[in-house]
């Protein structure tokens, strides 16, 4: 899948998603915050209006295609973003982690990162808010809420990257 952007002076910014069939999918955000979304059979023809989307409601629909409301594919990676720069991510804590083994307290995630743990998804078992005695184990997934950049750093210290 290939997404090409351009500026729209005055307007905002121009996405165009190829999708499988040689058709490009168009996305116009207005600086307003405003979508529409167009269809375009190949490259060189012209778009075709299908919908338009205020800011919250774009926003809303995004979440929904992201998956935050529903995985129906196991990722090993997801990302919500809550607004601003604050992230609600899932981390998946694998067999060769530094963290597999240790509590949450052991771990200081929460103070080397920034970010904190907020659930533990180990199997069909969810451990909301779980305190610093929650033993992380290999296979966990984590939920993730803080900055981006913490974010960021709480990924590359659970995974070793």
């Amino acid at each position: 899948m290939t997404v090409y952007e351009s500026d729209l002076p005055g307007v905002g910014k121009k996405h165009e998603v190829e999708l499988d069939d040689g058709s490009r999918l168009v996305i116009v955000t207005h600086n307003t915050g405003k979508r529409e979304v167009f269809r375009r059979e190949s490259a060189d023809s012209d778009s075709e209006r299908l919908f338009e989307l205020s800011d919250d409601l774009a926003r809303q629909v995004g979440t929904l295609l992201e998956g935050a409301y529903f995985q129906p594919v196991k990722t090993t990676d997801i990302e919500t973003l809550l607004g601003g720069n604050t992230l609600l991510e899932w981390v998946e804590v694998g067999t060769e982690s530094d963290v597999a083994g240790k509590t949450l307290g052991e771990s200081d995630l929460r103070q080397v990162t920034g970010a904190s743990v907020i659930a533990i998804e180990r199997g069909d078992e969810v451990i909301t808010s779980p305190g610093g005695d929650a033993v992380i184990e290999a296979g966990d997934m984590l939920v993730v809420i803080g900055p981006r950049d913490a974010c960021r750093d709480f990924v590359s210290l659970v995974k070793g990257v």
